[in-house]
């Protein structure tokens, strides 16, 4: 008999160990040298993007082909197209002026822990960024996307083999558990954390250095002078892709009352089914599990499946299903986060109003996340800009796709930052600059040896001029 929480224990120490002594040598490499070999994982992840992308579906269940495919390119080519210039290795700048050298120091082995909702997607995004900036990296994958993870670090290590570099630098546990992923934390020397709240919170309370995110429970406010049509039809967008795995998808609409009917007739028209009495309760009971968390069953679904599975009927080529219930907290479950298809929708005076209301869903899960924001009136996005409590504001763009990157100049990222009101460390759609320190080296600038010698002149002359005066003194006494 084997006990399996020993024997991950034991994988994680020796997986980090290999990593260990592979990145030690791999931070000895150029810059060139580390460009091209991530440069090369990123195009054999691209022209494994529709197959990895099949397989997490396959295993998981939850999303799209298609729309993963998407994420996996988002995770390669798109990447470093971004990264490609970004100095990392070496000498990243030597300031002659003001005699300052500045170093990359990589952090060493950092632990990733990938969630079931974007498995190959966040595989291949903190593969290339921990390689990028010098450093080795150990996954721990989620037990319901373990096929599609390891996969995914087969491919790179294919890459780093045929590179002429250790294959240790990129692996994964074979046998994942929460005693494992909890010594692979410890012995790290950062964290990478996407997850559940859970994990996020473990990696936090491992006593090692950790970036994590937490929730994304999004606000989309569509403000009076907001074109309507293309705010509806970039919601449905965003909120429909993958079926609402990435935690920026929106979460809720925020509208007026002077334009509530027409949101709700070109969200009717584009897909969206309002749920009322028996079909709301219906929907509500299949949401969430007796503790109030997510229901997994339900998770990455797609509104007919969802449907289908509370016992309602919805007309066919229905894209969301829509709850108009008032209220926000725990005995709401449409006010919460939920990764599939499923939306909440408000209806308030004006935009003060709605933004004291999209304060209230963000403290419900989602703060230091994203919100989203459709409007023409650049005083009332500049206003929620200033006040409300995220990490990232999206104006006039789907809410997705804009957080990770796609249809905005934001990083593109998979690990987004909610800032220190949200748990995290960092509000940054993380970067490979998030996965190395900086070593400076400061010169002497001279100022201060030219002040004490000032300091020291000036003492003697006073010294002389004093001793000068005490001769002159005594020989008139002599005289």
């Amino acid at each position: 008999m084997v006990d399996k929480d020993l024997l991950s224990i034991q994988e994680a120490r020796s997986l980090v160990r290999a990593a260990k002594k592979a990145q030690v040598e791999f931070a000895q490499l150029s810059q060139e040298r580390v460009d091209g070999i991530v440069k090369a994982i990123a195009d054999a992840a691209k022209a494994e993007a529709e197959s990895l992308a099949a397989l997490a579906v396959e295993e998981t269940g939850f999303g799209k082909v298609q729309d993963k495919k998407v994420k996996n390119i988002l995770a390669s080519e798109k990447l470093i197209e971004a990264i490609k210039d970004m100095k990392t290795i070496g000498v990243l700048k030597d300031d002659k002026e003001h005699k300052i050298v500045e170093i990359a120091v990589p952090m060493g082995v950092i632990a990733g822990i990938v969630p079931s909702t974007n498995p190959t997607s966040t595989t291949i995004y903190k593969s290339i960024i921990a390689l990028k900036s010098g450093n080795a990296i150990v996954f721990t994958p989620h037990p319901s996307a373990k096929k599609c993870i390891g996969r995914t670090v087969e491919v790179i290590r294919g890459v780093l083999h045929d590179c002429g570099v250790s294959e240790d630098l990129v692996s994964v546990m074979s046998v994942p558990t929460i005693q494992g992923s909890g010594e692979l934390m410890k012995v790290a020397d950062l964290i990478l954390a996407t997850g559940g709240p859970g994990m996020v919170k473990a990696a936090y309370s491992s006593g090692t250095p950790a970036l994590g995110v937490g929730a994304g429970n999004v606000p989309a406010y569509i403000e009076r002078s907001a074109d309507i049509e293309d705010a509806v039809s970039k919601i449905m967008s965003s909120k429909t892709f993958d079926n609402g795995t990435i935690c920026a998808s929106e979460q809720s609409i925020v509208t007026e009352s002077c334009i509530a009917q027409k949101v709700k007739a070109t969200l009717a028209a584009q897909g969206g089914y309002f749920l009322h009495d028996e079909e709301l309760e219906k929907v509500k009971r299949v949401m969430e599990r007796g503790n109030g968390s997510m229901n997994p069953a339900i998770v990455g679904r797609d509104a007919c499946y969802i449907a289908k599975l509370a016992g309602i009927s919805v007309p066919a080529g229905t894209r969301l299903l829509i709850s108009d219930e008032k209220g926000v907290g725990p005995k709401y479950p449409f006010s919460k986060e939920k990764l599939t298809a499923l939306l909440g929708f408000y209806v308030v005076e004006d935009w003060k109003e709605a933004c004291e209301l999209c304060h209230a869903l963000l403290e419900n899960g989602g703060v230091g996340h994203s919100l989203a924001i459709h409007s023409r009136n650049e005083e009332v996005i500049r206003e929620f800009g200033l006040k409300k409590p995220v990490s990232r504001m999206l104006v006039n763009t789907p809410s997705t796709q804009g957080a990770v990157g796609i249809s905005t100049s934001l990083f593109p990222s998979f690990t987004l930052g909610c800032g220190a009101v949200g748990g995290s460390a960092t509000s940054d759609n993380v970067t490979p600059l998030n996965l190395m320190n900086v070593r400076r080296i400061a010169y002497d600038l001279g100022s201060t040896c030219r002040h004490d010698a000032g300091r020291r002149e000036q003492s003697t002359s006073v010294d002389i001029n004093a001793i000068t005066a005490m001769i002159v003194e005594q020989l008139k006494q002599m005289a």
